[in-house]
């Protein structure tokens, strides 16, 4: 898809589809005010026809637009005109998008983005707008024998801009939104991947293939071997039940001179979780293919990162096995060193992610990182008490929370941050080793963090994805969450 901002009078404009609003009550938005004059009246009669209504997402294809410049008028519902948010943009263009599988039509432009939406200016809707075109557009059909799916023909979409100067913020918010529905859609891909394709193996294979054209990005692979050598038990214990070997695949961006490694981030790739011994119930067991989300999301980030060929230093590490039982998997009761020397009282081999993670968070700390973030599909917990709506933040630093936070409301990509208090610590208590991997049913989300925060030295984050890395039901698959989120804290960096 190529993604152009237009200028200049909406009625007068070439295209083969014009993507225009209307709100409930017939009041017509700003395209559509000026079309409707062009053409003598033939949105306002579509509306007070009642043929469309206005609601968020109704849509009309209008064919007879003899004296308009383009071939179709897809009018779009925005609903009440005073609650137009960003909420409802998205759903509007989700809709319009939508609408449009299926045609033909090589080019469109979309007049949503004239519209005033709250807190939105014209970087932030163009951005929204390609965003919102890749996850429409997006299909997973690569494990399909004879896949038959409705797809747009659009090969141009142009996004309006209501003056030279907002032109000039709406290219650029097209770029990054571009970039970041790329990567989100690396996401998906990888996420929809079942298990037996998409190993630890395949993770280092993808890192490989994305560091080929991006000549700022190197990539290292510790097999197991090399992980016994730097004492990496904790994450070795989880892989012992499987015969598929683990890996830990270091992606090093250098987008900047300096020295200085800005971030790290840190992404859990359990590809396929069964529980271990503590096994899980059969019920969407399925859906732990999923469980690599956090490694997932590195992948997706760091290619919208050389995309946009960012100015930061940047390193990813992707801790990456598989959790299965067998005679040589690791047992409840089992006492496990940690690459940090902490020693670890497994008590539940479920919960493995942060097994995972702790030697890659320790190990992270080489590149003497300003900023760490880890990102996991962590706890069951945190999709009861944020269900599919935020991702969950616990950080150690304040400022670097209210930096997570603020990106992820600007991003649409929102997180609700959880306390990350000495009293939950206190739970993590064993009899026989330091510390132990869980702490009880009671906030297990905040105790999950909490026992991560054990491995860190320096500003840390954790973002508790399980909610939001994808969908159950009948839209079943990867969401690319929370790739639009850090990658605006990493352009804020």
């Amino acid at each position: 898809m190529r993604f152009q901002v237009k200028t200049g009078k909406p009625a007068k404009q070439r295209t083969d589809v014009a993507i225009v609003p209307v709100y409930e009550a017939g009041k017509l938005g700003i395209a559509a005010r000026a079309i409707d004059s062009a053409s003598g009246g033939l949105i306002s009669a579509v509306t007070n026809s009642g043929d469309l209504q206005g609601g968020i997402g109704q849509t009309l294809l209008l064919t007879q637009t003899d004296e308009l410049p383009f071939n179709r008028l897809l009018l779009v519902g925005c609903g009440p005109k005073d609650q137009f948010d960003s909420s409802a943009y998205r759903k509007a263009l989700y809709a319009a998008f939508s609408a449009l599988s299926g045609s033909n039509h090589a080019a469109a432009i979309s007049y949503v983005s004239l519209e005033r939406v709250a807190g939105k200016d014209a970087y932030r809707l163009a951005r929204a707008t390609a965003e919102i075109w890749h996850e429409t557009a997006y299909r997973f059909t690569s494990m399909k024998s004879n896949p038959k799916v409705e797809t747009s023909g659009l090969k141009t979409l142009g996004i309006a801009a209501g003056t030279r100067k907002a032109a000039v913020r709406a290219r650029r918010g097209a770029s990054h939104g571009d970039a970041i529905g790329a990567g989100q859609n690396l996401t998906r891909d990888l996420g929809n991947l079942p298990a037996n394709i998409c190993t630890p193996s395949y993770l280092a294979k993808c890192a490989h293939e994305l560091a080929k054209n991006a000549p700022a990005l190197t990539v290292q692979v510790l097999n197991e071997a090399k992980m016994q050598k730097l004492k990496m038990d904790a994450l070795l214990s989880v892989t012992a039940g499987t015969e598929e070997p683990a890996k830990l695949i270091i992606l090093n961006y250098r987008g900047a001179a300096a020295k200085k490694t800005h971030a790290a981030l840190i992404g859990k790739g359990i590809t396929f979780d069964s529980g271990g011994i503590s096994l899980k119930p059969p019920g969407a067991m399925d859906e732990m293919k999923f469980d690599m989300g956090g490694a997932a999301t590195v992948l997706g980030v760091m290619k919208a990162v050389t995309q946009l060929k960012l100015k930061i230093n940047l390193v990813g590490l992707m801790p990456a096995a598989e959790n299965l039982p067998s005679g040589n998997a690791t047992k409840p009761g089992d006492i496990i060193t940690s690459m940090s020397g902490q020693t670890i009282e497994v008590l539940n081999t479920d919960a493995e992610g942060r097994l995972v993670l702790c030697d890659a968070l320790t190990y992270a700390q080489r590149f003497k990182p300003a900023t760490m973030i880890d990102v996991a599909t962590l706890t069951g917990a945190c999709v009861i008490a944020l269900g599919k709506h935020r991702t969950g933040l616990l950080s150690n630093s304040a400022r670097l929370a209210k930096k997570l936070l603020d990106a992820g409301t600007a991003a649409d990509d929102p997180a609700w941050q959880l306390p990350l208090d000495d009293e939950y610590k206190a739970q993590l208590k064993s009899n026989f080793a330091d510390v132990a991997n869980v702490g009880g049913r009671d906030a297990g989300t905040i105790t999950a963090a909490c026992f991560l925060s054990r491995f860190v030295d320096t500003d840390w984050a954790h973002l508790d994805i399980a909610g939001t890395a994808w969908r159950s039901g009948s839209k079943k698959g990867s969401t690319g969450r929370p790739v639009p989120l850090l990658v605006e804290f990493l352009l804020g960096q």
